[in-house]
């Protein structure tokens, strides 16, 4: 059986190399991953002695791949512009940016009616809580890794975000 962060990585691979899909079995787990579609599932084939009882497959996990730049003649200029332009901004100078560790859905508060973690002026510490990453239907913190303010926030809330992309700008105070 894989571990989860065998699964992670897997996940994390296929999504990053937008492959088409993988399929794994081992020891009665089958594990399938499909890169084109919008829902991934994991099936658990029963061990020989058990196959007369019917396994209820588990739920499927919706996957949604993080949305890519609209050109400038897209019909929805608007929505692509902020983006654009805080791409060729660029972070500020001398900042630390904190990246993704993982794909999966940016949240920025621990629930919906909770304020947010940290705002742009924030200043934060070493291990301090600064979002939430929700991954395969767990919810993973992520702390900052250095000290400083926060100058930018790059994600929106609730919006999927992929390995490596980054998360928050730290200027070291």
């Amino acid at each position: 059986m894989l571990t989860f962060e065998q699964i992670k990585e897997l996940i994390e691979l296929i999504a990053e190399r937008r492959l088409q899909g993988l399929e794994i079995e081992r020891s009665g787990f089958r594990l399938k991953i499909d890169g084109q579609a919008t829902v991934q599932s994991v099936h658990y084939a029963a061990p020989a002695a058990e196959a007369a009882q019917p396994m209820p497959a588990p739920p499927a996990t919706a996957f949604q791949p993080a949305p890519v730049a609209a050109p400038a003649s897209a019909a929805a200029p608007s929505a692509a512009a902020p983006a654009a332009a805080a791409e060729k901004a660029g972070p500020p100078a001398g900042a630390h940016i904190l990246q993704s560790p993982i794909v999966g859905t940016y949240y920025r508060s621990p629930s919906p009616d909770a304020p947010p973690f940290v705002e742009v002026g924030a200043r934060v510490k070493k291990g301090q809580v600064l979002c939430i990453i929700e991954a395969m239907k767990l919810m993973n913190e992520i702390e900052s890794d250095a000290d400083g303010v926060i100058a930018e926030i790059y994600p929106q809330n609730a919006q999927p975000v992929e390995f490596g992309e980054p998360l928050f700008a730290i200027v070291p105070a």
